[in-house]
């Protein structure tokens, strides 16, 4: 009977690990970067911010079609979930595998 929850565990450890690859794989999907609108003289400007290695770069893009500026921020949600599971889905995979490291059969 014991094996049977092992078992259990393990398949669980499985559908975790690719679930991890999965979310990992529509973070790369994602654009880079975000939106940032600036107000210069009354006139509004876009850039892109972006992390290059340790410094945070601003692009500029100037005036960009409302379409594009919407997809930036659906990314921007869209990473924030994506970032949200992955954690979960790690501390998942932290504790199935310190569950099946035991020695006594599970």
């Amino acid at each position: 009977m014991k094996g049977v929850i092992k078992g259990v565990l393990a398949e669980e450890l499985e559908n975790s690990l690719r679930m991890k690859r999965e979310y990992e794989e529509a973070l790369r999907k994602l654009p880079k970067g975000c939106i940032a609108l600036r107000k210069i003289k009354g006139h509004s400007y876009y850039y892109l911010v972006k992390r290059l290695g340790k410094k945070v770069k601003y692009i500029y893009k100037g005036k960009m079609p409302s379409e594009e500026i919407e997809k930036y921020r659906e990314a921007k949600v869209l990473r924030a979930k994506y970032r949200k599971l992955l954690s979960q889905v790690k501390k998942q995979i932290r504790f199935l595998r310190s569950s099946l490291r035991g020695k006594e059969a599970v």
